[in-house]
């Protein structure tokens, strides 16, 4: 199997997702969709972007790497009616079951930045956007202080070093990485745009909770926490966790979690 596919099969995101979904529609409310627009999803998991630009009236495909939320998504669609909204398995660097030129806007958050190959990932993107179309991306900062940034960091330092040619997902990150992917896609560096956003994760249980979801449902932490145990560091892991959850989470009440995240919003014009 694909690799990154087995990552993002290995657990269930639809349970972080969950977290994600009030950030999720109101990012989309900010996109000007319209029921004249087609959009694709790339890597946009079991819907979080997908549904609520589908509610908007645009015609929504959704393409995701995981099966299991491709099939999640589908179902989210057809319990809410929305006939204009599907989901289909696909991979962002190579979308060969799209035609080009298809959409009039592209949608990315947090998914693409995690696929291998990103020069071809920006190619794609680029090529079934129709000219005059925009891409839009969401994609963690490395380094960053806010929360994923910092279990990614946190995590990396209880698994064993990637292998030799991995390029890391938070590369999409840096504004120039951004600007030489898209560069040898063809798009001139003042189409594209950059800004600091703000995603915010919200949950009605405490945080050792939704840390309880990173590790047993998110691929990467489930790895980290598997390495950690063969080396008989699961508990300074779980530790390191609790310490940076706590520290991040500003719900008055120690009952619910609030974390805001920071990310780089990235807008190219085709």
């Amino acid at each position: 199997m694909n690799p990154n596919q087995a990552l993002w099969e290995k657990g269930d995101f639809t349970r972080l997702a969950e977290t994600m979904r009030e950030s999720g529609a109101a990012l989309i409310a900010q996109l000007g969709i319209t029921d004249k627009l087609n959009v694709l999803d790339l890597g946009g998991g079991d819907g979080t972007t997908a549904l609520p630009a589908a509610r908007l009236g645009a015609r929504v495909l959704c393409v995701d790497i995981a099966r299991n939320l491709v099939e999640a998504g589908n179902q989210r669609a057809k319990s809410e009616g929305l006939t204009n909204c599907r989901f289909q398995h696909g991979d962002a660097t190579d979308l060969k079951d799209l035609e080009d030129h298809t959409f009039d806007l592209v949608v990315s958050i947090f998914g693409a930045m995690f696929a291998p190959k990103p020069v071809e990932v920006a190619r794609e993107m680029v090529r079934v956007t129709r000219p005059g179309g925009r891409i839009v991306m969401g994609n963690w900062i490395p380094g960053d202080p806010t929360l994923v940034a910092q279990i990614l960091r946190i995590s990396s330092a209880y698994t064993p070093p990637p292998p030799e040619g991995f390029i890391s997902p938070m590369l999409w990150g840096v504004e120039s990485h951004v600007i030489d992917r898209f560069g040898q896609a063809g798009i001139p560096q003042e189409n594209i745009s950059f800004e600091r956003a703000t995603y915010t994760f919200q949950t009605p249980f405490p945080p050792s909770e939704f840390i309880a979801r990173f590790r047993n449902y998110y691929g990467p932490t489930m790895n980290a926490f598997e390495a950690a145990e063969a080396n008989g560091k699961a508990g300074e892991l779980q530790r390191d966790l609790e310490a940076l959850f706590a520290s991040q989470n500003q719900s008055p009440t120690g009952e619910t979690t609030l974390i805001p995240a920071t990310y780089l919003r990235v807008t190219v014009n085709r």
